[in-house]
């Protein structure tokens, strides 16, 4: 049994079916990617799984350590121990990156703001008292919403498309980031287009209208970058590039 299971997962907007009885189970301690074409479903499963607006009425179900989530609020899953790093993180318009780091964490300790800020190779002399608004860049803020996800220290860290909008030279740090929260026992969920991104995982899905077409080990599902598209019974044709926001 994993940490996190979705079972028999239906979503609809419109009377679109988004998410097609998708079930997957995230097994504990490990860092997993769920990959896929634009369309796919991979940042609704996000969503849906952390509890949005707009992504709780579905059908099916979500365990999580064995218990149903769904009818938990977000705050509620937060206190489980699940968190979300949005694609396109959020500003909080005055509010110091230190404290926002220590609200994220419930504690004041300071050394553990520098450490994680460090980890994430953001000098912390220079943004422990910034302010967290549109001074900084959008690679800057995903660095330093990772830097409070390490300071929470979850037991199930979502993270959509981690290596958009951050420049080649941080990547790495990104990268070694997941590292950090999967030694310190969290499972770490890679939502990506990307094979850099992939290439970080242990184990991978791969996601096609709305439902798991393959998974295994990334070597397997790395085969579907190598072709683009992998045989299914989906009703349009095969995308020629992978990009963009799913």
């Amino acid at each position: 049994m994993g940490i996190l299971e979705v079972k028999e997962l239906q979503l609809q907007f419109n009377g679109k079916s988004i998410l097609n009885n998708l079930s997957i189970d995230f097994w504990e301690g490990h860092i997993h990617a769920v990959v896929g074409p634009n369309g796919a479903g991979k940042s609704t499963l996000a969503a849906t799984i952390m509890g949005l607006a707009g992504y709780r009425g579905f059908e099916g179900d979500i365990l999580f350590e064995g218990e149903s989530i769904r009818d938990l609020t977000i705050d509620q899953r937060a206190k489980k121990g699940i968190t979300l790093a949005w694609q396109e993180p959020a500003r909080f318009e005055g509010l110091t990156i230190k404290d926002f780091i220590t609200a994220s964490s419930g504690t004041k300790d300071s050394d553990g703001v520098r450490r994680v800020l460090a980890e994430v190779d953001l000098e912390p002399a220079d943004y422990m008292n910034r302010a967290v608004d549109k001074t900084l860049s959008g690679g800057e803020r995903k660095r330093i919403e990772l830097a409070s996800i390490l300071a929470m220290k979850p037991k199930v860290a979502i993270l959509d498309e981690p290596d958009s909008g951050i420049d080649i030279g941080a990547i790495q740090r990104i990268f070694d980031a997941a590292k950090v929260l999967k030694a310190g026992g969290t499972t770490v969920i890679l939502i990506t287009h990307s094979l850099a991104v992939l290439d970080q995982a242990e184990h991978a899905f791969l996601m096609c209208d709305g439902k798991v077409l393959d998974q295994g080990s990334v070597a397997r599902i790395r085969k579907y970058f190598e072709r683009k598209c992998l045989t299914c019974d989906h009703k349009n044709l095969p995308l020629q590039e992978i990009g963009g926001t799913v």
